[in-house]
């Protein structure tokens, strides 16, 4: 199966993205969810009767933020579906280490779940923590692809991106740039757009994307990488000022700006992902049923209309494919590492 850039190096589920309207996703889509709502019909009926109490759902970012969008999104839907209150839990702080210590030391029996991005992968390659994403952490399913769009402040002296390229350069080091956290997926994404791009700025982490939007509009920053999603409010209103989009095609939330080969910045990928997890011991068969209720969750028409218009490519996983997909983002996290040359916090 094709991913949204081109290539065929993992297996990726279901990847949507026919036009701007988003029309519906394709049959591939559909088969997969009827094939994880198959394996969920084996299981034992105690297993079928879960959920059995209220379900939490951990962010390990302050509201706002892309993860606790998409959380608010999706628990509204398993409550729907099975009946169960479901808890957004935002638990920041400690570059994620956190909430996602929350989730090691919860029962292990599907009902404390966590929404997460490729940070989850990224954290353990820039600090020592306390977990381990394989032993740990069992995936259940994406959700959704996210693109990234740089985004720079209103008195920034640049209105493209070449311009605030040729800025940075003519100011090395004096522009600072600011991220969800040290560690973070928006933080890794932005050190590998100053690589590529070949400034120096000064790196400035925040618990949260909400706070770096706010120095950003004040001047404190000059520029933020982030899913449209974050900043597409402030980018329609002028707030801000998105210069390039990553992606091989225009991003449909952000129809105007151009993508970074476009832009004049091609072969930069900083795209992520957004998927769920529950802890490794989770029996697999409430895996499965998880599972294929988000896959469910993610095909039905207002999600999927939801998603795409705030700029996200939906996207529905087997728990294998996922696990896969985890699994090779720690290699190309890995190299984009030692290339950026980013020290790692003993």
């Amino acid at each position: 199966m094709r991913c949204p850039d081109g290539s065929n190096n993992v297996g990726y589920a279901a990847v949507y993205w026919e036009d701007t309207t988003m029309k519906a996703f394709t049959a591939v889509a559909r088969v997969l969810v009827t094939s994880l709502l198959i394996v969920y019909a084996g299981v034992s009926a105690a297993q079928q009767a879960y959920p059995t109490r209220p379900m939490h759902i951990i962010v390990l970012f302050p509201p706002g933020g892309s993860n606790d969008i998409i959380a608010r999104l999706i628990g509204p839907k398993l409550t729907e579906a099975w009946g169960q209150p479901v808890i957004v839990d935002n638990r920041p702080g400690g570059s994620g280490v956190i909430g996602t210590m929350e989730l090691v030391k919860a029962p292990p029996d599907g009902h404390t779940m966590l929404v997460a991005s490729s940070g989850l992968v990224i954290a353990p390659m820039m600090a020592k923590v306390p977990y381990d994403v394989i032993r740990d952490f069992a995936p259940v399913a994406t959700i959704c692809l996210t693109d990234n769009v740089v985004v720079i402040g209103p008195a920034v002296p640049a209105n493209n991106l070449r311009e605030f390229i040729a800025l940075a350069k003519a100011n090395p080091g004096k522009l600072n740039f600011g991220s969800s956290g040290t560690g973070s997926s928006l933080h890794l994404a932005a050190e590998l757009f100053v690589q590529t791009a070949g400034i120096k700025m000064q790196h400035v982490p925040y618990k949260g994307a909400m706070p770096v939007i706010t120095d950003l509009m004040g001047g404190q920053v000059q520029m933020f990488v982030a899913p449209p999603i974050v900043v597409l409010p402030y980018v329609s209103s002028g707030r801000l000022k998105a210069l390039a989009v990553s992606g091989k095609a225009r991003n449909a939330a952000l129809p105007q700006v151009p993508t970074f080969a476009e832009a004049g910045l091609p072969g930069l990928k900083i795209g992520g992902w957004q998927g769920l997890f529950v802890p490794a011991a989770t029996p697999r068969a409430i895996v499965d049923k998880l599972a294929a209720e988000i896959g469910r969750i993610v095909v039905s028409p207002d999600i999927n209309k939801t998603l795409v218009s705030q700029g996200y490519l939906p996207l529905v996983s087997t728990p294998v494919q996922f696990a896969a997909m985890v699994k090779e983002d720690m290699v190309k996290y890995a190299n984009i590492i030692k290339t950026a040359n980013i020290k790692i916090e003993e």
